[in-house]
């Protein structure tokens, strides 16, 4: 494979990490969730995201400046069942594994539950949930050069174990401040209805390339990210599209550093007739599960 000068630079501490300088990556996320006050407490206290923006209905969190995720409620949140189609993890992405190791231990201090801990290949996963059930993982990508790509431009991914303890020692000794302004949304990972109707529209429609399969899920990357997209039927074989005020993801932005990408998916999606809506944000869409989906450049 051709190597990519960027890969040099993207994993250090002064650059943006290589998930963000790729041709497309995710933005932000939103969630509905029943208890605002105590599911936003739990992102700015366990997770470090600082208030952007707040209402009572709402409130956007970030990392430094930048919005990742907005939580919304209202009177008429309906609890989705497991099974629905929606979010099955965000995945906040640290700048390096000095980041991760400080918030694990800073997470430890403060009694998390983990729900596991993963070693990708390309990447060191942490894995958690908020207190209304939606999926988190906390990670940190190693360096694209120790990452084994096969002729076909895919990558080779595993879970195998992660030895917490040793990455739990590693971390700095001083306090934890909150979330590196580096952080961000590396990737989201969804539960969806069916695997080839994702294919369709996250390879087909809007240009990811399906860069790794595991059985039951595919993931989908842009420019030999690993993935910034995921999609699995583990839970939710067969789930039909969300509907009304269900908890849990409403949507999410993918945000386009080529424009000519961006273009190309509109034109895609045109002539697919999939119904685009222009907003303040961007090009706003809704998956085969009527996740929203907005994309920007």
């Amino acid at each position: 494979m051709q190597h990519d000068p960027l890969e040099d630079t993207a994993m250090t501490e002064q650059s943006p990490s290589f998930a963000l300088t790729r041709p497309a990556h995710v933005g932000r996320a939103h969630l509905v969730v029943r208890d605002l006050e105590t599911t936003g407490q739990f992102y700015q206290s366990m997770l470090g995201l600082k208030t952007i923006e707040k209402s009572e209905s709402g409130i956007t969190l970030g990392a430094g400046d930048t919005p990742l995720l907005t939580l919304t409620t209202s009177s008429d949140v309906a609890q989705a069942p497991r099974s629905a189609a929606g979010l099955f993890h965000n995945a906040f992405l640290m700048p390096n594994r000095r980041e991760l190791a400080h918030w694990l231990a800073h997470a430890v201090n403060l009694g998390v539950q983990l729900q596991g801990a993963s070693d990708h290949l390309v990447s060191e996963a942490i894995y958690l949930a908020d207190p209304e059930g939606n999926g988190i993982e906390v990670y940190a990508d190693r360096p694209v050069r120790d990452w084994a790509f096969h002729p076909d431009g895919t990558v080779e991914m595993a879970t195998l174990r992660l030895d917490l303890q040793a990455l739990y020692d590693s971390a700095p000794k001083g306090a934890w401040t909150g979330m590196d302004d580096g952080a961000a949304i590396g990737h989201i990972h969804l539960q969806v209805g069916n695997i080839p109707a994702a294919d369709k529209f996250y390879e087909g429609v809007l240009g990811l390339k399906k860069m790794a399969t595991y059985p039951g899920a595919s993931f989908f990357g842009s420019g030999t990210y690993h993935h910034h997209v995921a999609a699995n039927i583990w839970n939710s074989r067969g789930a039909p599209e969300r509907t009304g005020q269900m908890s849990g993801l409403q949507g999410y932005s993918i945000h386009f550093n080529d424009k000519e990408a961006l273009e190309t998916a509109l034109k895609t999606l045109d002539e697919m007739e999939i119904a685009v809506e222009r907003t303040a944000e961007g090009h706003a869409l809704k998956d085969p599960w009527s996740i929203g989906v907005t994309l920007s450049a």
